[in-house]
């Protein structure tokens, strides 16, 4: 069944492949984009098409199994694709997931892209259903892979959005260990979740800020102050 489904995607990836949307997207991706530009409207249409076709057929360890071929094998599109099909049984979702999806940025997730989609479709439900809870993302932290940590500050981004409640002290205590990561997309995911948090908890993000300024990395608070007032960003300026 997996086989003929991955033959499936890859006909619709190939019959709907634009050039033009390949060489736009491109530039966004500096570790490369092997995508097959497939426009937006078209690629929505027939996830909701495949996920009514498929829904007496395809379990949610059918998802996951498809999503292990084509992350190790996939295209950008079709590694997407996986993601948004998950989607469809997150009632489903167990710890389980959690841990399978993981495994995906150990052999198939390369982009900032793919790790954004998959915290905002997957990731970020399996936290708000409390599937697990947010300390369990601690054990990303010490991972080889830049987008498995990046994971960890952006699932609370999109966590955030579905909550409008984010526990501030809880975020900031999971992503202070990531504070010196050399990663710029590492960097850029903790400065969008601070921003986010200042927002509504403006001194604890304040405080937090003036005791990494002078050591962290620059885009964190780039980032983190990008709302600021011109003249009160500058307080975060290191020493």
């Amino acid at each position: 069944m997996i086989d003929s489904k991955t033959k499936e995607i890859r006909a619709f990836c190939k019959l709907n492949a634009n050039p033009d949307i390949v060489k736009k997207y491109s530039r966004y991706f500096k570790e490369g984009y092997d995508g097959y530009g497939i426009d937006d409207k078209i690629f929505k249409e027939q996830i909701d098409k495949w996920t009514v076709q498929w829904q007496d057929e395809m379990t949610l360890e059918h998802y996951l199994t498809l999503g292990d071929e084509l992350m190790k094998n996939g295209r950008f599109d079709e590694k997407h694709i996986a993601i948004s099909l998950l989607k469809s049984h997150r009632q489903n979702f167990t710890k389980d997931t959690f841990y399978r999806i993981g495994n995906w940025f150990d052999h198939g997730i390369n982009n900032w892209a793919t790790t954004d989609v998959l915290c905002m479709l997957v990731l970020s439900s399996v936290l708000f259903d409390e599937v697990i809870g947010v300390n369990d993302l601690k054990s990303w932290i010490s991972s080889e892979s830049e987008w498995k940590r990046r994971a960890v500050p952006v699932a609370l981004v999109e966590l955030d959005k579905l909550t409008k409640d984010l526990k501030v002290i809880e975020a900031i205590a999971l992503v202070e260990p990531l504070m010196l990561d050399e990663s710029e997309y590492v960097q850029k995911g903790i400065g969008t979740l601070l921003r986010g948090l200042w927002k509504k908890h403006p001194a604890q993000v304040e405080e937090f800020l003036s005791k990494w300024k002078d050591n962290c990395g620059r885009l964190i608070v780039q980032y983190a102050t990008e709302k600021m007032d011109k003249e009160y960003r500058k307080r975060f300026r290191r020493s």
